[in-house]
């Protein structure tokens, strides 16, 4: 007989043999790629791990069942797809081949519509991965679309990521903390006084044509916090008396914490060696701490569930831990942007540490009451009074 070309060889002979594990390596990807696409949100991009992180955040399950099912059902419909093209090209059926690629086609054309049409908001507010930011992120958006600006808001950005969007512009405003900025941000290792921070980290936004609107009127610190029964039971007021006990006790914080020069500046300060460490949800911390499950968190000043778990804060005598003013920053674009600013101005110095507690106990609810929309409106209720 004829012998047959290399051609002919690989389309008829090693590619059909060859299809069903190519096609099954697909399939496996995509399944993977799908479940990993949802770990995207906290670096600003859109998924929908955007449901399974807020819901986490704010304790609202229905919104974590919908992201975790809809990415299930998403990687079961893809996966049935690639199993059609896959027989199609076994049997050699260009109907099958043909459907199968049309509904994945039509499938990536409606997930990229949102991001080729673009946002018609004018401004995005940013918004870090905690309740506080959530509520404060809701309230400027209440705040612009009240004076007739357009607002939407990007949710569940890490804090090195939120700078850098504000500053290149992808996000227009959010609220930071005077001293992530000055040890995270900027790598200052001295400490200063608040009004002496302030003036001094004014000057290294300004470098970056970052605009400090002004500050909100709360400070939000991080703080070492334990149950008051066990501090008084132990005698430990400060983080130099808990210093004495660290070795045989395990500490908590959030994802970030235990990574930021915030955590190496108490160790040298204090000593302090604890036995155990954990990472955990940030709302999740308090609860952890208030059954015993770990021993101190490293929990934030103006949280409402340490007055709520009967928690305390533990003083910081060396002053380790830097101020944490609230301030609100514009990104380099918004420098002159009146109405953005007029429409601001009205939350500067009007937020103080109570009603924020008050606000950030009432958005840790599950009920409709307590969503970040429904706070910020109670919160601006509170402070146009």
């Amino acid at each position: 007989g004829v012998g047959m070309t290399e051609r002919q060889a690989l389309t008829m002979v090693e590619l059909p043999l060859a299809l069903p594990v190519i096609m099954a390596g697909i399939r496996t990807a995509a399944v993977w790629v799908i479940g990993t696409a949802t770990l995207s949100t906290p670096i600003g991009q859109t998924s929908l791990g955007n449901y399974i992180f807020a819901g986490l955040q704010t304790q609202n399950w229905v919104l974590v069942v919908f992201g975790c099912v809809a990415a299930a059902v998403l990687a079961l419909v893809v996966d049935q797809l690639l199993a059609l093209i896959e027989n199609g090209l076994r049997a050699r059926s260009r109907a099958r081949v043909g459907l199968g690629t049309a509904a994945i086609a039509l499938m990536v054309g409606a997930s990229l519509l949102p991001s080729l049409a673009g946002t018609t908001a004018r401004y995005v507010i940013g918004a870090k991965t905690f309740t506080e930011q959530y509520v404060l992120s809701a309230l400027i958006r209440e705040r612009l679309q009240a004076a007739g600006l357009s607002a939407t808001s990007r949710a569940g950005l890490g804090s090195s990521v939120i700078y850098e969007a504000l500053r290149n512009g992808d996000i227009d405003a959010y609220v930071d903390y005077s001293g992530t900025l000055w040890a995270n941000q900027f790598h200052h290792k001295e400490q200063l006084p608040r009004e002496a921070l302030l003036a001094a980290l004014k000057q290294d936004l300004a470098r970056d044509k970052v605009t400090l609107l002004g500050e909100l009127g709360f400070e939000n610190a991080y703080a070492l916090v334990m149950p008051r029964k066990k501090a008084e039971a132990l005698g430990i007021r400060s983080i130099e008396d808990l210093a004495r006990h660290t070795s045989g006790m395990s500490i908590a914080g959030d994802y970030e914490f235990f990574s930021r020069p915030e955590w190496a500046a108490l160790r040298v300060a204090y000593g302090l060696a604890f036995g155990a460490q954990r990472q955990m949800q940030p709302d999740f911390m308090y609860a952890a701490v208030a059954s015993g499950e770990v021993d101190v968190i490293a929990g934030y000043t103006s949280d409402g569930l340490i007055a709520k778990y009967d928690l305390v804060v533990l003083d910081d005598p060396k002053h380790a831990i830097p101020p944490y003013d609230a301030i609100l920053l514009l990104s380099p674009k918004r420098a002159d942007d009146r109405a953005l600013q007029d429409a601001l101005r009205p939350l500067l110095g009007r937020i103080d540490i109570a009603t924020m507690q008050q606000a950030n106990l009432r958005a840790s609810g599950s009920d409709a009451e307590s969503s970040p929309q429904a706070v910020a409106r109670w919160l601006w209720s509170k402070i146009a009074k």
